[in-house]
């Protein structure tokens, strides 16, 4: 009986996940094939014209079902071609030694109605540990690692490999705080994640998704021992582990992790937020991902279902009533910026049809549906203004969490905790000197022509066609472009120029400085800083030495400093120092550190005495060394 179920529930969910690859073909079609068939294909060869070719290798890698794969047969000729492969016979046989590749899934976004030109393609490459030696894992890392490389080149759609032990995977066990993972803090909350998202792309369905009977409840382990029976015999599925509830302690760390991820990608944290607030609020409901599950097996046709639509129905229910009525309508506008939605859009059918559903259902005004529709028009002034709003929103329900659920914050790791903590008070909490960081809507703003102006003694920067929004002003022109550059304001050196102003700084000199900023200190990027350190005291890492920057070429001398400086955790400072003596001294403070700081300097090449101006201020620094 139970044998039969999982046959008919395979056949459902074959129906389903071609569904969902369908979508992401309408919204990707050439990376789609990248995905679907080339990767599976380049996994199962070995040929040195092709990515991911390993000399002496000592075992082959086969992605499981790659041989009665019809799709991949059909394309073989055309990858062969591809690179220049000559042979008329296919490269699929079957090794005598191989190590199996027990899927390919993808998880989040991509396939779905929230998938867009600016997504990435996050896939699971899960394997069993059991079958590899240390050479064979060895050689499998550098596979996966070469035709990374090629994707990254030749593919436009951003791909990263997660490489899963299947054991891993059926405990929990993520690793540690990393860009793409909160280790301890999430757990099954991941888990919960890819259950409702994930499309195979090759290999075994997981044994979660056909354990379902819509009759009665479904005994996951009696399922896992018709799998392994010699009667089941069909071994095309694998064992995740089940999941029936989730732990509140990971639903509080898997919050704090929304709220750093907002730091780069608010519309995307903003809906996984909520959803987490609804499962702290009602532990008692059924998980979202069994909700699905139950619609995909009772639904007239297992197609025309979204996992992002999906959830987010699944939140207006939850939060129905007048009192959420701007909490939810805010929550609208988040999701249509985040589909990358526009009502005029024609050449993708699917994703149009799903969306207008969702919104038939809960209706957004027409006003502002408008003007979510002429996003890339937006001036700089509303986007920023629209990003303060996401993450001020984001903070208030993250501080709903805390208070409602305090107790449970003991359970989650400490370690992940302080280091998430850390890193989102680097970004956004105000110190003396800090260079601030805007909150974006999106991973890049629509950015406009800017302008300088002096006003008396005061520096502004506005867009070139708004003169009456400012978008920085100080009395310090370092701090004003050191802030254009970190927040990535500024593109090309020809999308700024200055207003007729008394003093002795040209527009030149500003696209230079502007240039060197941004090649010494890069612009603003909390993922790029190791989280070893957000567990000690910060540290300036680097520091640059701008000599008189304001003053006339020929009236240049060293008792006017400015000083940028980013520290261990990845924070951008600007100071000023009126002479020599000051900024020694600060440097002096800094202890024994100081000489591990990397170290850079801007004069006007123009200046009289340059070489001179330069080698008295390195020994100022220096002391000991220069001189």
């Amino acid at each position: 009986m139970i044998s039969r179920i999982l046959s008919n529930n395979k056949k459902i969910f074959a129906e389903y996940n071609q569904y969902r690859k369908n979508v992401f073909s309408e919204f990707s079609p050439r990376e789609s094939e990248a995905v679907f068939y080339l990767l599976p294909w380049l996994l199962s060869i070995n040929h040195p014209s092709c990515p991911g070719y390993v000399d002496g290798l000592k075992k082959n890698f086969r992605v499981f079902n790659i041989d009665s794969d019809i799709e991949i047969r059909k394309r073989e000729s055309a990858f062969k071609r591809m690179f220049k492969v000559y042979d008329k016979e296919t490269m699929l046989k079957v090794p005598e030694k191989f190590c199996w590749i027990e899927g390919l899934y993808t998880i989040g976004s991509v396939g779905t109605v929230a998938h867009t030109p600016s997504s990435d393609c996050d896939i699971w490459i899960c394997y069993d540990k059991d079958e590899f030696d240390a050479k064979s894992w060895g050689q499998f890392n550098q596979k996966v690692n070469l035709i990374k490389d090629w994707m990254d080149i030749h593919v436009k759609l951003p791909i990263y490999f997660f490489l899963c032990d299947v054991n891993d995977v059926r405990q929990g066990n993520f690793g540690n705080v990393d860009m793409e993972s909160s280790g301890s803090t999430q757990k099954n909350v991941l888990k919960e994640e890819f259950y409702r998202t994930c499309i195979v792309i090759m290999g075994k369905i997981p044994l979660w998704w056909v354990a379902y009977d819509e009759k009665k409840p479904f005994d996951y382990d009696q399922a896992l021992l018709a799998m392994y029976s010699t009667e089941y015999g069909d071994y095309d599925l694998i064992d995740f582990g089940n999941l029936e509830k989730i732990e509140p302690s990971e639903y509080f760390g898997a919050a704090l992790w929304q709220l750093q991820k907002s730091l780069t990608r608010p519309l995307k944290s903003i809906i996984k937020m909520f959803l987490l607030k609804i499962q702290l609020d009602a532990p008692d409901e059924t998980l979202i991902c069994h909700q699905l599950r139950h619609h995909v097996f009772t639904a007239s046709s297992p197609t025309a279902i979204d996992p992002i639509v999906f959830t987010m129905q699944s939140i207006f229910e939850h939060y129905q009533g007048a009192k959420n009525k701007n909490k939810l309508a805010f929550l609208q506008e988040s999701f249509f910026l985040r589909c990358g939605f526009r009502s005029y859009y024609r050449n993708q059918p699917l994703k149009k049809k799903l969306i207008s559903d969702f919104f038939k259902k809960y209706p957004m005004n027409k006003d502002i549906k408008s003007w979510l529709n002429s996003f890339s028009k937006w001036d700089l002034d509303t986007q920023i203004d629209f990003g303060n709003r996401l993450f001020q929103f984001m903070l208030k329900v993250y501080k709903e969490i805390v208070t409602a659920h305090a107790g449970i914050a003991s359970e989650v790791d400490r370690q992940d905790m302080t280091i998430l903590g850390r890193r989102i008070h680097s970004c956004y909490q105000q110190k003396t000197d800090k260079v601030q960081v805007i909150p974006k809507p999106l991973d890049h703003l629509n950015l406009p022509d800017l302008t300088i102006v002096l006003d008396r003694k005061t520096w502004r920067i506005f867009p070139r066609n708004s003169m009456q929004k400012v978008v920085v002003s100080g009395t310090d022109i370092i701090y004003t472009l050191a802030f254009i550059i970190w927040n990535q304001l500024l593109d090309d050196a020809n999308n700024i120029n200055m207003e007729p102003n008394p003093s002795s700084v040209s527009i030149q000199e500003i696209i230079n400085l502007c240039k060197q900023i941004k090649e010494f200190f890069g612009t603003n990027d909390v993922f790029s800083v190791d989280n070893s350190f957000y567990l000690k005291k910060e540290f300036i890492t680097k520091l640059m030495v701008i000599v008189s920057f304001e003053r006339n070429p020929w009236e240049k001398n060293i008792n006017d400093l400015g000083v940028i400086y980013k520290n261990s955790w990845g924070e951008l400072y600007v100071k000023r120092f009126s002479s020599g003596y000051d900024l020694g001294a600060f440097l002096r403070n800094l202890g024994e550190r100081r000489w591990d700081i990397e170290t850079s300097f801007y004069l006007q090449r123009n200046c009289t005495y340059y070489e001179k101006i330069i080698e008295r201020t390195k020994k100022i620094m220096f002391p000991s060394i220069v001189g």
